[in-house]
């Protein structure tokens, strides 16, 4: 994913494609919300790291047989302007990511799709606006990680072009092609998508960035269950279902490093979003 402006992208395109596949290409650009350090005056939506503030009834969430997760980041619903989001974002009260980091066992213990059994080593907590809630000391063992300030970024998102959706456009009818021949796919264009982006990227909505190919095929087959081949279609089909909720990439001021300069990606099922069926998000992580 690239995030700039739809002019930005949109002249980027015209650049380096013909008319009709800048057309289609620029079709598909979704709306997003990048996070930033706020300074000065900036408007705070979001925090990495700090302490969760979680309502009484509320338990600090743990992962049976291997601990509790450690906070990542929360985010202030009413505060981020999700209008602009092309996803059903709740409106009020807030969101507090939590993953098993591997700080307490060294990281033995992995996360994600492609590990059975691990999904509650992350978790999504929606705490609605009329819910009492008070900043919660991290369980013992756990360091909690140096709170960053976030402010927010209206801004579009490209797809690389190994997404679903790209290739499907681009690479003649084949959406699991890697490398193939169309200049959406070439190095000139990869690099000057690079160029628009920048460093760091924390992200709400819109396509997620990957490290290492689309984690919405990672999504999708670990949703489908180990029976199920990559290259059945219906990998492909069900990546569709997931969009992006939520991004958290490596962050010096944060102390956040996840593996090799990584990135923390939760998605969800647009109907799930909508009903605040934030236990039905799944995570993924990838790292260089």
């Amino acid at each position: 994913m690239t995030h700039a402006s739809a002019e930005a992208l949109r002249a980027l395109a015209e650049k380096h494609l013909s008319p009709e596949a800048s057309e289609a290409w620029t079709g598909l650009l979704r709306p997003a919300v990048r996070l930033s350090p706020a300074s000065g005056a900036d408007p705070v939506v979001a925090r990495l790291g700090g302490l969760p503030a979680l309502p009484a009834d509320v338990p600090w969430p743990e992962w049976a047989g291997h601990g509790p997760l450690s906070f990542v980041a929360s985010v202030d619903c009413a505060a981020l302007p999700s209008d602009s989001l092309d996803i059903p974002f709740p409106s009020e009260g807030s969101l507090a990511f939590f993953y098993f980091d591997g700080s307490l066992d060294g990281g033995l213990a992995l996360v994600g799709p492609s590990e059975p059994g691990s999904e509650d080593g992350s978790r999504v907590i929606h705490i609605p606006a009329s819910a009492a809630a008070f900043e919660r000391p991290a369980p013992e063992g756990l360091t909690a990680y140096p709170e960053v300030p976030l402010t927010a970024r209206r801004t579009h998102s490209a797809a690389q072009s190994d997404h679903p959706l790209v290739a499907a456009l681009f690479a003649d009818g084949a959406p699991s092609a890697v490398g193939y021949d169309h200049p959406v796919a070439s190095e000139d264009f990869a690099d000057a998508l690079w160029e628009l982006e920048g460093d760091t990227c924390h992200a709400i909505g819109g396509y997620a960035d990957p490290v290492q190919g689309p984690v919405e095929l990672e999504i999708a087959k670990g949703a489908l269950g180990e029976a199920v081949e990559w290259e059945d279609p219906a990998v492909y089909e069900e990546a569709g279902a997931w969009t992006l909720l939520a991004q958290f990439d490596t962050d010096d001021d944060a102390d956040m490093m996840w593996g090799d300069a990584g990135v923390l990606y939760w998605l969800i099922r647009p109907t799930d979003l909508a009903e605040l069926r934030f236990d039905r998000a799944r995570f993924t992580w990838q790292c260089a």
